[in-house]
């Protein structure tokens, strides 16, 4: 039986439903040595600010039980550079191009498009007003619905493509957040971001991260993700991109039928480079197995009552 596996993000149609998390995939084509990146739903770029970030001091990495704790800091080199050197190989793969943007101010992030929006070469923006690594920044947009609306809003009046803010879960509720990038005019919505996490070296009783907390991640927060996507399903009607602990299909599974329209691979992209390819077979034989022919049934078919 042939599965049709493709799935649709507003105006975005993607191959099928598996996409590579911002931060976990480098620019975009780094992987390509490994395998066929074009075989993906689609690839979300590393953060691009106005400017080039040096990130965070070190440690800014550091494993833990069941994940991963980040203190990057949105190190990158900023959208000019990214224009002139990184886009152009973007242009060569075969699979939806999604660049994640963020800004040190709401003004940033409307500069950032207004740059990047007459290239051509990529799909849509992710919308970055939920990092919880950046001081005073990231976080602290994604958590007020006001400032969350006005990125939102001047994003949308900068462009045509599909934008897609990325949810912070370090919310009272994430659902009036969703509600409000609707209002505001979002295609779609990304979540989960990262949890506020840290780790204590006992011996010399100082944090592992130089940052003190940074951004937790991988497996054990799937049953957070999974809940917050449930809360968002229930308050908006934008098509949903599921991220938190996603390692195999069945991961996959559990949020495309919590209401995930897409998903995306990030912490295991860096224990299994080829998760992401691993997930998309496992999708398919899920289905066959299942005689669904279109993937797309499967999402929201929740039975919770």
């Amino acid at each position: 039986m042939k599965v049709d596996l493709s799935a649709i993000i507003g105006s975005l149609k993607l191959k099928n439903p598996i996409l590579v998390a911002s931060g976990t995939f480098g620019y975009g084509t780094e992987y390509g040595r490994l395998f066929d990146v074009s075989r993906l739903g689609g690839i979300v770029t590393k953060t691009i600010t106005l400017r080039p970030r040096a990130g965070n001091p070190s440690p800014r990495i550091w494993e833990v039980g069941g994940g991963m704790l980040n203190s990057i800091g949105l190190a990158n080199v900023g959208v000019d550079v990214f224009i002139s050197e990184r886009l152009p190989k973007l242009k060569e793969l075969e699979t939806a191009i999604i660049i994640n943007i963020a800004g040190s101010s709401v003004e940033e992030y409307w500069e950032v498009v207004e740059k990047l929006d007459p290239c051509s070469g990529f799909d849509a923006y992710e919308i970055n007003i939920s990092c919880p690594n950046v001081k005073d920044e990231g976080m602290a947009f994604g958590s007020n619905p006001q400032v969350t609306e006005r990125i939102v809003r001047g994003v949308r009046d900068r462009t045509n493509r599909p934008i897609i803010p990325k949810l912070t879960p370090n919310v009272t509720s994430i659902g009036e957040i969703a509600r409000v990038c609707e209002t505001a005019g979002a295609d779609a919505l990304s979540l989960i971001n990262t949890l506020v996490g840290m780790s204590v070296d006992i011996e010399s009783r100082r944090p592992r991260l130089a940052t003190v907390t940074g951004g937790y991640s991988g497996p054990t927060i799937k049953p957070i993700a999974l809940a917050k996507l449930f809360e968002v399903h229930r308050a908006v009607k934008l098509p949903l991109i599921g991220i938190g602990g996603i390692s195999n299909a069945a991961d996959a599974l559990e949020f495309i039928i919590t209401g995930a329209s897409a998903v995306q691979v990030g912490t295991a992209n860096f224990v299994n480079p080829r998760a992401s390819l691993e997930i998309i077979s496992g999708l398919e034989q899920f289905c066959e197995r299942q005689a669904v022919k279109n993937i797309a049934d499967l999402v929201g078919s929740l039975q919770s009552g």
